[in-house]
């Protein structure tokens, strides 16, 4: 790195670990390559699997070279254009996934296909959380096959960001939707149209969910292990949170490991359905830019409502 390159700052990680290895420092600032767009971040949404990246947990999924700047989603202005981008002006407002790592900087270069433009109600914060849940839920309850009026469908981590979107995908398609959630979650997870609301921290969901056709588990762990009686005979369960999922799925059952891709049409429907008021997107929390490292951290240690995103701002 020469002495006039600019400097931006990012969220990195140098070595696999816990909270203290996501750290706010220095890089350089990327430039613009090929079809892609140079997006000043005003916002980034934060995800569960930001702290499994920097944890380990996924490391053969997702081979990085380290040091790494954590962060899959953002919201922005574009910058500058590479080489035959085409779709976006500078100055355009633009929100999406960007298809890998690095989010948590200041600027960041993305595959112009990957993005949409941001609609004008939505402000940059709202639209940054929304780009990896809204499609990983479509893709993840589709993922196993067609959804048919009276499937029944359970959805495992129903109050988070992929977990609410899921629940109104799902209940819109026809299907009689089970969901678990801690107490506090309950009502809101209602309010998105699920039938049925376990209180995970009262009843065991087994007790409750019998013949299911569909589990969505976004939780992982023993949750995914406990949910295979509940299957229906032909049933599956599409897991998000378990790469191991096919060592662990038992002789004469389905089990499928889901990861989302980018779709900008799907995204660009998506939005416009939040954008008209026909689809909720739920925030949680917004934090600052040197807030990152601890709320990744919190992410993995308790339940909340809807998503958390950093105002780059703050």
């Amino acid at each position: 790195m020469g002495a006039a390159d600019p400097l931006q700052r990012a969220v990195l990680f140098r070595a696999y670990g816990s909270a203290a290895s996501a750290e706010v420092a220095e890089i350089a600032r990327p430039a613009a390559g090929p079809g892609q767009v140079l997006v000043r971040v005003r916002a980034a949404g934060i995800n569960g699997l930001d702290w499994k990246v920097r944890e380990g947990f996924v490391r053969e999924a997702f081979p990085l070279q380290l040091p790494a700047v954590l962060g899959i989603e953002l919201a922005g202005v574009v910058e500058a254009l590479g080489p035959g981008a085409s779709r976006f002006r500078v100055g355009d407002r633009v929100m999406g996934p960007l298809g890998g790592l690095g989010a948590y900087a200041d600027f960041v270069a993305v595959d112009e296909a990957n993005l949409v433009r941001t609609p004008h109600s939505l402000d940059d914060v709202q639209a940054a959380g929304i780009p990896v849940a809204a499609v990983a839920a479509w893709q993840s309850l589709h993922h196993a096959g067609p959804i048919a009026a009276g499937q029944r469908i359970l959805i495992h981590g129903a109050a988070g960001g992929l977990g609410g979107y899921a629940v109104q995908y799902a209940r819109r398609a026809g299907a009689e939707v089970f969901a678990t959630a801690s107490t506090a979650h309950i009502g809101y997870v209602r309010s998105l149209g699920a039938a049925h609301v376990i209180d995970y921290r009262s009843e065991r969901f087994e007790s409750v969910a019998r013949d299911i056709d569909l589990v969505l588990d976004y939780v992982g762990g023993d949750v995914l292990d406990r949910s295979w009686q509940v299957l229906s005979k032909d049933g599956a369960i599409v897991g998000t949170s378990s790469p191991d999922i096919l060592a662990r799925t038992p002789p004469g059952r389905r089990g499928l490991w889901f990861m989302n891709k980018a779709d900008a049409p799907l995204l660009e429907r998506l939005v416009a359905e939040i954008a008209q008021g026909s689809l909720r997107p739920k925030l949680a929390e917004v934090v600052g830019f040197n807030d990152l490292p601890a709320a990744i951290e919190r992410n993995r240690t308790g339940p909340r409502i809807g998503k958390v995103v950093a105002d780059f701002s703050r």
